[in-house]
């Protein structure tokens, strides 16, 4: 049976349905949905050819246009990529900015190739207005509990244990600190905003219909208003501010054992996938680890920063030759108790919120798993 068009937004993004992005390039890497692929009817060149076109001489010849411009070998080698599409993902649909003309014209093609394919009506924009409107809405309206801690604590690690949980940094692809970048590079703001939109979106369909007992709160990590270069949403950000939250403690020595791990054992995995030889992960590890600690140089002060700059380079020569990471423990320990400590103790004593609870890691588990975390939320 033919499946129809379709509208409904929030069954599309709380299903994971596949999504076929017939826009531009251009438009797809300023925003899009995380099940999205892209296969554009036009080429960047081309949608500006027929842009400028549109505006000088109208639709008509516009259209005209870019129809001349898919030469038949062109548009064979469009329509066999949709039709793979549509194959391998028979629950998926298709959609262009408004759901006008381009994805018009992608069904009518397909449909020309024996395979009916429904679009969504609205398009992108369309879609993107229903995430603003239920991001705003959730940010607003759901219960927050803030994970809090210093640095190294290992709140990321709580997060994803803890039930109704939201990753802002998995969103963001980004550890959140000055030493926080990871491969791969972050999302766009707008696609950082959908994934957000859509992780809540999730929260409050998975507590729907528990009334008269209180939602469950979303637990999130304490972040400042940037996660990197993604932008929380001044309202989730204002909100988060007054929440009440719980508070990660450990020791020391643990966490500097986590700031060695994440700062080089991780990042050499990570690297050790993009790149082919040994010399090529550490010269990337080591760019990584200088260029981190160069962005905070005005803050440690020229003295310190050129004794941990020393210290980094002789970690980094014993990691590459021997494989030990031990070299690195005065580093990660001066830079813990020295400059994220005093900041975020700074930081903390400017927050007015509620703390509901303090412990380590399985404490905060076993707490957050019993009904006292809804007395906080009645």
């Amino acid at each position: 049976m033919d499946r129809g068009d379709i509208q409904d937004y929030r069954q599309l993004f709380l299903s994971d349905t596949p999504l076929m992005d017939v826009r531009a390039p251009v438009e797809f890497s300023k925003g899009a949905f995380p099940t999205a692929i892209n296969l554009p009817v036009l080429s960047d060149q081309e949608r500006e050819l027929v842009g400028t076109c549109y505006k000088e001489k109208g639709q008509d010849a516009a259209i005209a246009l870019g129809h001349s411009l898919l030469t038949d070998d062109i548009k064979a080698q469009r329509v066999k990529s949709w039709g793979d599409f549509a194959k391998a993902n028979p629950e998926g649909y298709l959609y262009c900015f408004r759901g006008g003309l381009r994805s018009r014209s992608t069904q009518q093609a397909l449909k020309d190739a024996g395979i009916n394919y429904p679009l969504v009506l609205g398009g992108y924009k369309a879609m993107r207005r229903f995430l603003i409107d239920e991001l705003e809405m959730n940010a607003s309206t759901l219960p927050y509990c803030v994970v809090a801690g210093p640095t190294g604590s290992g709140k990321t690690e709580l997060i994803i244990e803890l039930s109704g949980a939201v990753d802002l940094e998995g969103l963001a692809n980004h550890r959140g600190s000055s030493f926080g970048t990871l491969p791969g590079g972050q999302p766009s703001q707008i696609d950082f905003e959908n994934r957000l939109s859509i992780a809540l979106l999730r929260h409050r369909e998975a507590n729907a219909g528990i009334t008269p007992v209180p939602i469950a709160p979303v637990y999130v990590e304490d972040e400042g208003r940037l996660i990197g270069r993604c932008a929380l949403p001044e309202t989730l950000k204002e909100r988060m501010s007054v929440s009440p939250a719980v508070v990660l403690e450990a020791t020391i020595e643990s966490r500097v054992d986590r700031g060695v791990k994440d700062y080089a054992e991780n990042m050499v995995d990570r690297f050790q996938v993009l790149y082919d030889t040994k010399d090529e992960v550490f010269d990337a590890l080591e760019e990584h680890l200088k260029g981190s600690l160069s962005r905070i140089k005005r803050r440690l002060g020229g003295e310190r920063y050129s004794r941990l700059d020393s210290i980094l380079d002789e970690a980094l020569q014993q990691h590459k030759v021997t494989g030990s990471v031990q070299a690195y423990r005065e580093l990660v320990s001066e830079l813990l108790l020295e400059y994220y400590d005093p900041m975020y103790e700074y930081q903390d004593k400017q927050k007015e919120r509620p703390i509901l609870f303090k412990g380590d890691h399985d404490m905060i588990l076993e707490w957050s798993r019993s009904e006292v975390i809804y007395e906080a939320y009645r």
